[in-house]
């Protein structure tokens, strides 16, 4: 691993106890991460180190795959539309990324709490017919316009 995040290679070697990993550091890892691989990859090692984890603290049921996945992708999202150098910027720029409450934007406390949803990712409630998209982050300018894709 890199040099300048040591903890990213404690966290894949399954160093970090599960007592030391607060929410704060789940998304700065997730940050680490995805600066180093892209997102199915990312998707694979980071769950396979927190499963690891889980395990190694006799509660391998506090595994949660559907959170995790939808965390690395506004994580992704996010890196994408912001360009931060280094994981203090981002954390700046995305305070809510920091909070556990952020998912409520698109899950309902029942689908989290359902045993499919530990298991596997489930995909967002649905939005009701005629109810407005919660806000996003706006996109970098340096992506090309749909209509400047189909004219290539």
């Amino acid at each position: 691993m890199p040099a300048d995040c040591p903890e990213l290679g404690c966290f894949v070697r399954g160093e970090i106890p599960a007592a030391e990993f607060s929410h704060r550091e789940h998304v700065r890892m997730a940050f680490e991460m995805l600066r180093r691989h892209d997102f199915p990859e990312t998707v694979l090692h980071y769950s396979r180190a927190l499963r690891a984890m889980t395990a190694r603290a006799g509660k391998p049921e506090a595994f949660h795959q559907t959170v995790t996945i939808a965390f690395l992708a506004v994580i992704a999202e996010r890196m994408e539309s912001t360009g931060a150098a280094d994981f203090t910027a981002f954390a700046r720029a995305h305070p809510d990324l920091l909070g556990k409450a952020l998912l409520a934007r698109w899950y309902g406390a029942e689908r989290l709490a359902s045993a499919a949803a530990r298991r596997t990712f489930l995909l967002p409630d649905p939005a009701p017919r005629g109810a407005q998209l919660p806000e996003q982050p706006p996109a970098p300018a340096s992506l090309p316009s749909a209509q400047e894709t189909q004219a290539e």
